[in-house]
């Protein structure tokens, strides 16, 4: 489980197929130890298990493991070496809960529309929307994107917008978003327990 909230990001040093799946190779400033092998790690929302580590001085590699699966329902079918990824480590009894729900379980992968940067400060952006979805959107309700806790600012027939301030612009790969680009989305776990039908 984790928050949605973000602190620190990592670069995709290799990414690369082999006959039983997907190795991803990602450079990081994020501390982490052997203990941490075998943990669950969000990246850019989609959870995976952390298989290796080889740490340097003040950087670690990090390796995982994707199945096709994962590559078909994420926008990671898309990633490239040198990418961002956002990155989370699972909650831990005592965190600090201050996003909400997210489990690492991509619903579907949606597309930018538009990105209105005008005033130079927080970025509103609008995303396409299925009907399928949609029906587990709120007004003011949480949505994670690329593994993002965000809040939903308002609903269209087939479409959505967020309002994304400068520290969570600065502080995840949310800065490099461009109109038609695809991003990870995770329901709020919440409103689909509720709305299961």
């Amino acid at each position: 489980m984790f928050t949605g909230i973000i602190k620190n990001i990592g670069i995709i040093k290799e990414f690369k197929k082999k006959d039983t799946g997907f190795f991803l190779t990602v450079v990081s400033n994020l501390n982490f130890t052997k203990k941490d092998i075998g943990t669950s790690i969000s990246c850019s929302g989609v959870c995976l298990t952390l298989t290796r580590i080889k740490k340097y001085k003040k950087k670690s590699e990090l390796f995982f493991y994707l199945s096709n699966h994962t590559i078909l329902t994420s926008a990671f079918r898309y990633l490239k070496s040198g990418n961002i990824i956002n990155l989370e480590k699972s909650m831990k009894y005592g965190d600090e809960f201050a996003g909400h729900f997210v489990q690492g379980h991509v619903d579907t992968t949606i597309k930018v529309l538009s990105i209105d940067s005008s005033n130079n400060k927080s970025w509103i952006i609008y995303f396409n929307i299925s009907n399928k979805f949609r029906k587990f959107l709120i007004e003011k309700g949480s949505i994670a994107i690329n593994g993002v806790s965000l809040t939903i600012a308002k609903i269209f027939a087939n479409k959505f917008k967020v309002v994304i301030i400068p520290h969570t612009l600065q502080n995840t790969n949310l800065l490099k978003l461009q109109k038609n680009n695809f991003v990870n989305v995770e329901i709020d776990l919440i409103a689909k327990t509720l709305l299961k039908k």
